[in-house]
């Protein structure tokens, strides 16, 4: 069979014909490879030039090489930090004829460490902390999505530093599955095996002089599963809060944004006493909320402003007697009627009680997110939902005063006298 690369996200195909497939990978020259650092793998991985591009090449068989191809594209789709697949290559034939393993390329994940490259520096516990944290918020993500890893450890793992913390990327999903929902059973199996992996991963270093004096391999390693269960728990749990402490609810989604999460969604019901509310928040991709707030709304805002704008929004939604989500029977109003109505009694209403003079040339959309948090703060602070025309009335007097035009920001300055 010749030689075939499937190219399915190269912008120049092409380029990978000019790399040395005839040759086992361990045979390449250095004119094809690229010297970088490489994680332990049960496959040969070398790192190469294609025309302007990095990549990571891994000799695997056919039917693995499309599988984990497939996989790696799939989790792009659903937002999941991992390394792009390009291609794969198949009918690799040697000189003699013989024939050679497939391979599966994928774009190098630039500025991106295995994790035995940083610890060629012994790394402080507290540094060791952080890339734990950056893994089990990485293994969380997966579950959300209904991946099931089923090998997460720290080679399977790419890390990027991040200001003073660090991002964890899949790089391996050979052993992986997307299921539409993963059981306790299937994510308590992946967390075990983070646990025994990475405790082994950790001992390998210690016995090599690369590990603290002060990291228990144990420890660290079991260290990951309260991490996990602590992230887990946090975002998927269920909250009744009592219907006159909305701001309650925004005390949370601000919890979950620290984590790193955006709350893209949520499902919020009203007991039937209607003193109490439900909520529970769903986790999806970033860009959700410019999209969503425009589909219900029409507004085209920036991320962060749609986010505040819909979390008031579906806060709002379950004040009104006809909010029935879920109803079987489609009496409940649409979201779409709920939200243009929404627009038309509290958005625009407390955008119009700033005077147009005094909004500093502020969009209505930041206008709104401006109100939204400043009631938040002062709801905090009084212990009860403070409405927005207190709101408002506290905003004009203690805040707006104190905040310049942006558009003084960039006049000229005078010429200095002669």
């Amino acid at each position: 069979m010749p030689l075939q690369i499937r190219a399915f996200d190269a912008d120049h195909p092409s380029d990978l014909l000019d790399l040395e497939w005839h040759l086992p990978l361990e045979q390449w020259s250095d004119k094809s490879l690229v010297a970088l650092p490489r994680g332990i793998s049960r496959h040969v991985v070398r790192f190469a030039r294609a025309g302007d591009e990095v990549v990571a090449i891994k000799e695997v068989s056919e039917w693995a090489a499309v599988r984990e191809y497939g996989l790696l594209r799939d989790l792009d789709r659903l937002g999941i930090p991992g390394v792009d697949p390009i291609a794969v290559v198949t009918g690799r034939v040697a000189a003699d004829g013989s024939p050679l393993e497939p391979a599966l390329v994928t774009r190098h994940l630039n500025g991106s460490l295995p994790y035995r490259s940083m610890f060629e520096t012994t790394m402080r516990p507290g540094t060791v902390n952080r890339l734990l944290d950056a893994l089990a918020v990485l293994l969380v993500r997966l579950h959300l999505v209904g991946f099931a890893w089923g090998d997460c450890s720290l080679s399977n793992t790419l890390f990027r530093r991040d200001a003073g913390a660090y991002a964890a990327y899949l790089v391996d999903a050979e052993t992986g599955q997307i299921q539409p929902e993963l059981s306790a059973g299937q994510r308590d199996y992946d967390i075990e095996l983070a646990r025994v992996n990475i405790a082994g991963e950790l001992m390998d270093l210690e016995a090599g002089g690369s590990l603290h004096p002060s990291v228990d391999p144990v420890t660290f390693a079991e260290a990951i599963c309260s991490r996990y269960n602590d992230l887990w728990h946090e975002l998927t749990r269920e909250s009744v809060y009592p219907l006159d402490k909305r701001h309650y609810i925004d005390r949370r989604i601000r919890r979950l944004n620290d984590l790193g999460f955006d709350v893209a969604e949520m499902q919020i019901q009203r007991s039937p006493g209607g003193d109490t509310v439900t909520f529970l928040p769903k986790v999806v991709d970033a860009g959700h909320h410019q999209r969503q707030l425009l589909r219900l709304t029409g507004m085209d805002t920036e991320e962060n402003q749609a986010r505040s704008l819909l979390n008031d929004l579906d806060s709002w939604m379950t004040t009104q007697d006809d909010y029935a989500p879920g109803d079987p029977m489609g009496l409940g109003a649409r979201p779409e009627v709920l939200a243009h109505r929404w627009v038309r009694q509290v958005f625009r209403p407390a955008v119009r009680m700033i005077p147009a003079d005094l909004r500093r040339s502020m969009e209505p959309a930041q206008v709104y997110h401006e109100l939204l948090e400043h009631r938040w703060y002062l709801s905090e602070a009084a212990g009860y939902d403070v409405g927005l025309d207190e709101t408002v009335a506290d905003y004009l007097s203690d805040v707006l005063p104190h905040i310049r035009d942006p558009n003084e920001l960039v006049a000229e300055p005078a010429p200095e006298a002669e």
